[in-house]
Protein backbone atom coordinates (compact mmCIF):
# COMPACT_ATOMS: atom_id res chain seq x y z
CA UNK A 1 0.00 0.00 0.00
CA UNK A 2 2.90 2.41 0.89
CA UNK A 3 4.10 1.89 -2.59
CA UNK A 4 0.85 2.48 -4.45
CA UNK A 5 0.92 5.83 -2.57
CA UNK A 6 4.31 6.87 -3.34
CA UNK A 7 3.72 5.92 -6.83
CA UNK A 8 0.42 8.11 -6.65
CA UNK A 9 2.44 10.99 -5.49
CA UNK A 10 4.73 10.51 -8.79
CA UNK A 11 2.04 9.89 -11.36
CA UNK A 12 -0.02 12.79 -10.15
CA UNK A 13 2.91 15.22 -10.06
CA UNK A 14 3.43 14.46 -13.90
CA UNK A 15 -0.21 14.50 -14.81
CA UNK A 16 -0.61 18.22 -13.47
CA UNK A 17 2.53 19.43 -15.69
CA UNK A 18 2.06 20.35 -19.01
CA UNK A 19 4.51 17.59 -20.71
CA UNK A 20 4.04 16.69 -24.33
CA UNK A 21 5.35 13.86 -26.17
CA UNK A 22 9.02 14.14 -26.98
CA UNK A 23 9.41 16.61 -24.38
CA UNK A 24 12.75 16.68 -22.19
CA UNK A 25 12.05 16.18 -18.36
CA UNK A 26 14.30 17.08 -15.81
CA UNK A 27 14.48 15.66 -12.12
CA UNK A 28 15.68 17.15 -9.35
CA UNK A 29 16.34 14.07 -6.47
CA UNK A 30 16.91 10.44 -7.14
CA UNK A 31 14.93 8.94 -4.17
CA UNK A 32 12.19 6.79 -3.97
CA UNK A 33 9.51 9.53 -5.44
CA UNK A 34 12.18 10.85 -7.53
CA UNK A 35 13.24 7.38 -9.09
CA UNK A 36 9.11 6.78 -9.55
CA UNK A 37 8.61 10.24 -11.02
CA UNK A 38 11.70 9.74 -13.99
CA UNK A 39 9.46 6.57 -14.58
CA UNK A 40 6.19 8.58 -14.98
CA UNK A 41 7.92 11.08 -16.83
CA UNK A 42 9.50 8.26 -19.67
CA UNK A 43 5.75 7.05 -19.41
CA UNK A 44 4.25 10.88 -20.52
CA UNK A 45 5.67 10.77 -23.21
CA UNK A 46 9.49 12.31 -22.44
CA UNK A 47 12.12 10.44 -24.39
CA UNK A 48 14.68 11.84 -22.50
CA UNK A 49 14.78 12.34 -18.53
CA UNK A 50 17.52 13.67 -16.71
CA UNK A 51 18.21 13.58 -13.49
CA UNK A 52 20.59 15.14 -10.74
CA UNK A 53 21.41 14.11 -7.25
CA UNK A 54 24.60 14.55 -4.82
CA UNK A 55 24.46 10.72 -3.68
CA UNK A 56 25.91 8.33 -7.53
CA UNK A 57 24.11 5.44 -5.82
CA UNK A 58 20.51 7.12 -6.19
CA UNK A 59 22.13 7.87 -9.97
CA UNK A 60 22.88 4.57 -10.55
CA UNK A 61 19.84 3.16 -9.65
CA UNK A 62 17.73 6.11 -11.86
CA UNK A 63 19.66 5.21 -15.11
CA UNK A 64 18.31 1.42 -14.11
CA UNK A 65 14.84 2.73 -14.21
CA UNK A 66 14.92 4.81 -16.80
CA UNK A 67 16.71 8.11 -16.79
CA UNK A 68 18.48 9.05 -19.57
CA UNK A 69 21.28 10.83 -18.14
CA UNK A 70 22.03 11.73 -14.91
CA UNK A 71 24.35 14.55 -13.09
CA UNK A 72 25.89 14.33 -9.79
CA UNK A 73 25.62 17.66 -8.78
CA UNK A 74 28.46 17.91 -6.42
CA UNK A 75 31.08 17.30 -9.20
CA UNK A 76 29.05 19.40 -12.12
CA UNK A 77 27.24 21.48 -12.53
CA UNK A 78 23.93 20.72 -13.56
CA UNK A 79 22.21 23.99 -15.12
CA UNK A 80 25.61 24.62 -17.61
CA UNK A 81 25.00 20.86 -18.08
CA UNK A 82 21.31 20.65 -18.86
CA UNK A 83 21.62 23.26 -20.90
CA UNK A 84 24.67 22.08 -23.11
CA UNK A 85 22.37 18.50 -23.35
CA UNK A 86 19.18 20.64 -24.59
CA UNK A 87 21.61 22.65 -27.14
CA UNK A 88 21.23 25.52 -25.07
CA UNK A 89 17.51 25.98 -25.23
CA UNK A 90 17.10 24.32 -21.31
CA UNK A 91 14.43 21.46 -20.08
CA UNK A 92 10.61 21.64 -21.27
CA UNK A 93 9.57 20.25 -18.11
CA UNK A 94 11.13 19.73 -14.59
CA UNK A 95 9.64 18.14 -11.43
CA UNK A 96 11.26 18.70 -8.10
CA UNK A 97 11.68 16.15 -5.54
CA UNK A 98 13.89 17.63 -2.79
CA UNK A 99 12.13 20.30 -1.31
CA UNK A 100 15.22 22.85 -0.61
CA UNK A 101 16.48 26.01 -2.04
CA UNK A 102 19.20 24.92 -4.45
CA UNK A 103 17.81 21.86 -6.69
CA UNK A 104 14.56 24.60 -6.89
CA UNK A 105 16.96 27.26 -8.49
CA UNK A 106 18.18 24.49 -10.30
CA UNK A 107 15.69 23.87 -12.47
CA UNK A 108 14.38 27.36 -12.84
CA UNK A 109 17.79 27.86 -14.32
CA UNK A 110 17.39 24.82 -16.25
CA UNK A 111 13.92 24.70 -18.59
CA UNK A 112 13.29 26.99 -21.17
CA UNK A 113 11.68 30.21 -21.65
CA UNK A 114 8.27 29.39 -21.06
CA UNK A 115 9.07 26.09 -19.01
CA UNK A 116 7.27 24.30 -16.12
CA UNK A 117 8.54 23.55 -12.66
CA UNK A 118 6.63 21.30 -10.27
CA UNK A 119 7.77 20.73 -7.09
CA UNK A 120 6.47 17.74 -4.94
CA UNK A 121 9.19 18.15 -2.18
CA UNK A 122 8.30 20.37 0.79
CA UNK A 123 10.89 19.35 3.28
CA UNK A 124 12.12 22.92 4.07
CA UNK A 125 8.30 25.13 5.01
CA UNK A 126 10.24 28.14 2.81
CA UNK A 127 13.02 28.39 0.30
CA UNK A 128 14.60 31.50 -1.73
CA UNK A 129 13.25 31.75 -4.88
CA UNK A 130 14.82 33.50 -7.85
CA UNK A 131 12.07 35.24 -8.81
CA UNK A 132 13.41 37.40 -11.23
CA UNK A 133 14.27 34.26 -13.81
CA UNK A 134 10.71 33.00 -13.01
CA UNK A 135 9.08 36.43 -14.09
CA UNK A 136 11.21 37.27 -17.29
CA UNK A 137 11.77 33.57 -18.21
CA UNK A 138 7.34 32.96 -17.74
CA UNK A 139 8.54 30.04 -16.16
CA UNK A 140 5.22 28.71 -14.61
CA UNK A 141 5.90 27.24 -10.89
CA UNK A 142 3.40 24.72 -9.14
CA UNK A 143 3.54 23.16 -6.61
CA UNK A 144 2.01 18.92 -6.50
CA UNK A 145 0.14 17.57 -3.34
CA UNK A 146 -1.45 14.28 -4.33
CA UNK A 147 -3.05 13.54 -0.63
CA UNK A 148 -6.12 12.18 0.63
CA UNK A 149 -5.87 12.89 4.55
CA UNK A 150 -2.52 10.41 5.25
CA UNK A 151 -0.39 10.85 2.00
CA UNK A 152 1.77 13.47 3.73
CA UNK A 153 2.33 11.76 6.73
CA UNK A 154 3.38 8.62 4.22
CA UNK A 155 5.39 10.80 2.30
CA UNK A 156 7.40 12.13 5.49
CA UNK A 157 7.81 8.53 7.06
CA UNK A 158 9.12 6.98 3.42
CA UNK A 159 11.49 10.40 3.21
CA UNK A 160 12.60 9.55 6.69
CA UNK A 161 13.38 6.22 6.34
CA UNK A 162 10.41 5.09 8.84
CA UNK A 163 8.68 3.55 5.77
CA UNK A 164 11.13 2.00 3.34
CA UNK A 165 9.83 1.09 0.06
CA UNK A 166 13.01 0.83 -2.11
CA UNK A 167 13.45 -2.88 -1.34
CA UNK A 168 10.14 -3.11 -3.05
CA UNK A 169 11.46 -0.83 -6.55
CA UNK A 170 14.66 -3.26 -6.57
CA UNK A 171 13.31 -6.73 -6.29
Amino acid sequence: AALIEAVSVAVHAVKITPVQLGDTGVVAGAGMIGLLTIQALRAAGCPRVIAFDLDDARLKRALELGATDVLNSKTVDPVKSIREMTDGRGADVAIECVGTTDPIRVLIQSVRKGGTVTMVGNVAPSIELPLQAVVTRQIRLQGSCASSGEYPDCINLMSKGVIKVEPLITA
